[in-house]
């Protein structure tokens, strides 16, 4: 019995790498295995018990009045619990969306029972508690938010942030990793005593494969690196036509 379950629990494991690789929507898929895998060690548990000669009414009658009893001292869990089945059922967040909620925002990469594990730009993993996402208010990105790179700079008063607009996104559409598709930008943020501080943002071609998010993140910092880089250039070649 231990082996069957064994082989039968990493098929199914199996399976869902093979559709995630192929770009499905994985958000039911993660409560399905889990109900799947529970439910085959739950058969397997009572076989083993019968195999051994256990009363298996008593047993299951003895596990209801303890699970009412647990049911009490881990209220928390339990919430967590319908929680998940309620984000999952209702389709309100999915895997792949990039979220934020109390001040973390990461990509939502599965939805199991107890929480949500999200990942943030540094590749860190928070796992989030279900029960929180149904009880409070979070914001809800655009689908290429994971693509999308914000680099912030101070341009000395000298630099005419006009011209500098126009000459660093020029710059960045000729990098071939790039998403031309999505217009980079530079917006102004504020202006202080010495600089005027602005945001860049422009956003990095997306990749299919089993490593695409390691790609991404690989991509987005390399390339925050150049474009900060060819700032301090015209930075730099601004103030030697200065003086």
């Amino acid at each position: 019995i231990v082996i069957s379950i064994t082989v039968i629990t990493k098929v199914i494991s199996k399976f869902m790498k093979k559709r995630e690789s192929n770009g499905k929507d994985m958000t039911a898929s993660y409560l399905i295995k889990d109900i799947i895998t529970y439910s085959l060690y739950f058969v397997a548990l009572m076989y083993i018990l019968q195999f051994f000669g256990v009363n298996l009414a008593g047993t299951l009658l003895s596990l209801g009045i303890v699970g009412i009893a647990v049911s009490f001292a881990a209220k928390d869990i339990i919430s967590n619990l319908f929680s998940g089945i309620i984000l999952i059922l209702g389709k309100s967040i999915k895997v792949g969306d990039t979220i934020e909620i109390e001040g973390k925002k990461g990509t939502v990469e599965s939805i199991a029972f107890r929480s949500t594990v999200i990942v943030d730009s540094l590749g860190i993993r928070d796992h989030i508690p279900n029960s929180i996402l149904t009880n409070n208010p979070y914001y809800e990105f655009k689908p290429n938010e994971l693509r999308k790179v914000d680099l912030y700079a101070g341009l000395p008063l000298y630099v005419d942030v006009l011209d500098f607009k126009e000459y660093i996104i020029k710059k960045i559409v000729t990098y071939d990793a790039i998403d031309n598709a999505i217009m980079p930008s530079v917006l102004a943020e504020k202006i202080c005593l010495r600089e005027v501080k602005v945001k860049i943002s422009f956003w990095v071609k997306d990749f299919d494969s089993d490593d695409r998010w390691q790609l991404i993140m690989n991509t987005r910092d390399e390339y925050k690196v150049i474009i900060a880089n060819d700032t301090r250039k015209y930075i730099q070649m601004i103030g030697e036509k200065n003086e």
